[in-house]
């Protein structure tokens, strides 16, 4: 009615509407059920991929962990190996040292022998030489043979 706090409205028209809401009542009820009975299995499925996903986190924590401790224990068998090498290659390089000195010294004793014996030659020829000389101041001692 105009002018006034009341309304009028079609009976027909209500009556539909009515229904319609009646007839959607009965499924909205049910899609809510369903919604709510399936609630718990979709709460217990996102705590279980939750819980997959802190079991798998903490297994890859455990296995970084673990490369971790390998790196460690590998750089600490390089560092042996690299201690152990550097050590033979010290002792090879001393004994090569006293291998080559034992040869310079051998080669040394035998220059001085042959030094003497080039000294002792040269003394030897130098005295010949000398003796000739003295034989050719005095031609009378050319007569006589040569000693030795």
């Amino acid at each position: 009615m105009p002018m006034s706090a009341s309304c009028i409205v079609n009976r027909e028209e209500m009556l539909e509407a009515i229904e319609k809401v009646r007839e959607s009542i009965p499924a909205d009820l049910r899609e809510a059920r369903e919604v709510l009975a399936h609630r718990s299995v979709v709460v217990q499925d996102g705590r279980d991929e939750a819980q997959r996903l802190v079991d798998d986190a903490l297994n890859e924590r455990s296995q970084m962990l673990s490369r971790t401790e390998i790196m460690r224990e590998a750089g600490r068998e390089a560092e042996e190996l690299l201690a152990a090498a550097r050590a033979d290659a010290e002792r090879m390089r001393r004994e090569v040292d006293d291998y080559i000195d034992a040869k310079l010294a051998n080669f040394e004793i035998v220059l001085h022998k042959t030094l003497g014996a080039v000294e002792r030659g040269r003394a030897k020829i130098s005295g010949r030489h000398e003796e000739l000389s003295s034989l050719a101041a005095d031609p009378e001692q050319l007569a006589e043979p040569l000693p030795g």
